[in-house]
């Protein structure tokens, strides 16, 4: 049963609807198709404004209808291989074109939130806001010190609209579990779990700060792309205040060109920043609609602004989807194949020659495409509708990953026509192979875990007597019942040898140390160290190195 206040929330948005045109779109469902002829006694359908077209209608609904419509409206927009020309055109202007609050307002929460007066806070301050957006609107403002920032003032009440609007999407996600075949493979509740849990961090400006200041970081050296400075004594839970960038709206192709931007350089180094946030630094923004984009003139160098959406990924699913990738620009869909049974997102007892064959059937007619006509967006779609047979499982924890890529490639496409997103982010996917596998890698692991490793070492007689006094009394008795207890037990005996080795191999270099420091000690030289040092050295470096590889 819905809460009455949820039930209202959908009637509203019911109504919001019908308000501005699009009640055809409620009665065509099928829940409304025996009551079509209500639709006689709307005043809408008698009054409706047949001047107003049809992008623009939608682009009002969602406004109207709130900043989780809005987030979905700016999501699609940079997908115009997915729209009409004339919807995609109307859903840009929800990028930074919102109808703002008063000025009068966003005064009064930064007096509140800074607990000081907007005059002393600011030299100026202009209440006119610069942009407007779902959760919040900048304001220029200038420092005592002189220098130029923006202020951005979260939107009054948002959190409560918010909210209700969560509990819906949780409402018509257990409905859809209920009563929809499909529920369990797309998982509605986890997803609007996931989609909570990103909307609700955008809305704590000291988290956005947060997460410019590690992008910032990320890139501090970086030519294609910069991150503004954040003023953290003027930052608050409603309030962020930080550096005022000044460039070109990547959406101002006009603009662009006319500035002489090189625009196939710019929309390659789209991927580029993409790939290297998710693999190297696995922390990207995954907000980076045209809006939040800005084109430094001089260097076509990137511009980011609005950081309340971030993404990573965890160990496991960035090497999956590393090697998903590359596979898939390589076509060696029986690999692909593979990986989705060994990371689970298909059940383990898919055949894998049916399902490479599903997935060769939807990627080859797109590959042998000229490269302007290959998209991405396009590609998901189909893969999506093949995986259904096999019960693939939607995978929340990508669902950032997948939306951010896609408006990669939408941004790119719009800059470059003939952008080969696969050619473009392939070199990135084998560097960062090499980085991850190899001699380099391990010997980076040894350095890292080296220092723990020999903190343990005082520990060890310790936890033998503790092990062996619960053995004695009994306490070692597990009943392995479960796969998650098996998994556990394989993974202690796996850290024990690892432990094992790596500590002997530590008492090998400190035996070799040793032997180095004491004074005249050398029966047998090897250049200028005993051979007995030079033997317990590699015997001590080999043992680490077997220690990492257990990993």
């Amino acid at each position: 049963m819905i809460h009455p206040k949820l039930l209202g929330r959908l009637l509203h948005i019911n109504w919001v609807l019908v308000s501005h045109g699009l009640d055809e779109l409620i009665l065509a469902t099928h829940l409304f198709r025996p009551v079509r002829f209500v639709a006689l006694l709307s005043p809408n359908f008698w009054i409706r404004k047949q001047h107003e077209p049809r992008g623009v209608r939608i682009r009002r609904t969602l406004e109207d209808l709130g900043p989780i419509f809005v987030k979905f409206g700016q999501m699609l927009s940079t997908r115009r291989d997915l729209l009409p020309e004339d919807i995609a055109d109307e859903l840009a202007k929800l990028q930074d074109r919102v109808p703002p609050f008063p000025g009068s307002e966003a005064r009064a929460i930064i007096e509140r939130s800074l607990e000081q007066p907007v005059s002393e806070l600011f030299a100026q301050f202009d209440e006119t806001p610069l942009a407007s957006a779902s959760i919040a609107q900048v304001h220029v403002a200038e420092l005592h010190s002189g220098e130029d920032v923006v202020v951005k003032v979260l939107r009054p009440a948002v959190e409560k609209r918010i909210e209700s609007d969560v509990a819906l999407l949780y409402e018509l996600a257990r409905l859809a579990q209920r009563f929809w075949a499909d529920a369990k493979r797309l998982r509605p509740v986890e997803v609007v779990a996931e989609f909570e849990k990103t909307i609700i961090n955008e809305l704590d400006l000291v988290r956005e700060g947060a997460n410019a200041a590690e992008l910032r970081r990320n890139f501090e050296h970086s030519e294609v792309l910069y991150i503004p400075k954040i003023y953290w004594d003027l930052t608050r839970r409603e309030v962020v205040v930080m550096e005022r960038i000044y460039g070109i709206p990547i959406g101002d192709m006009k603009r662009l060109r006319k500035e002489g931007v090189d625009l196939k350089l710019l929309a390659h180094r789209g991927v580029e920043i993409f790939f290297t946030q998710v693999l190297r630094d696995n922390f990207f923004h995954a907000d980076m609609h045209p809006g939040n984009i800005f084109v430094s003139p001089k260097d076509s160098s990137y511009i980011a602004v609005d950081f309340g959406i971030v993404g990573s990924l965890t160990v496991a699913d960035q090497h999956y989807l590393a090697y998903n990738l590359l596979a898939f620009f390589n076509r060696d869909y029986r690999r692909v194949a593979e990986l989705h049974v060994e990371s689970e997102w298909v059940p383990k007892e898919t055949r894998v020659d049916e399902l490479e064959g599903a997935i060769r059937t939807v990627c080859e007619p797109i590959f042998e495409k000229p490269i302007s006509e290959i998209s991405y967006g396009q590609l998901l779609l189909r893969l999506f509708q093949a995986a259904r047979r096999f019960n693939a499982e939607v995978q929340p924890q990508l669902v950032l990953f997948q939306k951010t890529l896609l408006n990669i490639e939408g941004l790119g496409r719009e800059l470059y026509p003939q952008l080969d997103l696969w050619e473009t982010a392939k070199p990135f996917l084998e560097n960062w192979f090499k980085e991850q596998i190899g001699p380099k890698a391990t010997m980076k692991k040894v350095r890292k875990q080296l220092p723990q490793w020999i903190d343990q070492i005082p520990d060890l007689p310790l936890l033998a007597h503790q092990v062996m006094k619960d053995a004695v009394n009994g306490q070692l008795e597990v009943q392995w019942r479960s796969k998650e207890l098996e998994e556990l037990r394989n993974q202690m005996q796996h850290n024990h040898r690892r432990s094992i080795t790596a500590i002997t191999g530590s008492a090998f270099i400190i035996s070799a140390a040793v032997l180095l420091g004491l004074d005249g000690y050398s029966p047998v030289m090897l250049g200028d160290a005993p051979l007995l040092t030079w033997v317990l050295g590699g015997l001590g470096l080999c043992f680490l190195v077997s220690a990492v590889s257990f990993e």
